[in-house]
């Protein structure tokens, strides 16, 4: 295809197309980029506990350090069973 044979309008008209059709790919990728990242869930109490026991088991907890961080967990563990049940959600 000769573009010389084209009216000059409608290359004018293609050519803002492509600027426009470019413009909007750029501020997608700027906004994807500077878009806040998802907040991460917090893990419940029993998963915390879960891993607080595995890291006693090898040795990374002390036993009162474990006893401690397992008595600050089991008034939240309650908090959080009782907060289902009134709710009405199986765990």
């Amino acid at each position: 295809m000769d573009f010389t044979q084209l009216d000059p309008n409608v290359v004018e008209l293609l050519f803002l197309w492509a600027v426009l059709a470019l413009t909007l790919m750029v501020g997608g990728w700027v906004i994807m980029k500077t878009r806040p990242k998802p907040i991460q869930q917090e893990p419940t109490a029993g998963e915390m506990l879960s891993k607080c026991r595995e890291m006693h088991s090898r040795g990374k907890l002390s036993d009162a350090e474990f006893r401690t961080i397992k008595a600050t967990l089991n008034e939240r563990i309650q908090n959080e069973l009782r907060d289902d049940d009134q709710t009405g959600c199986d765990a």
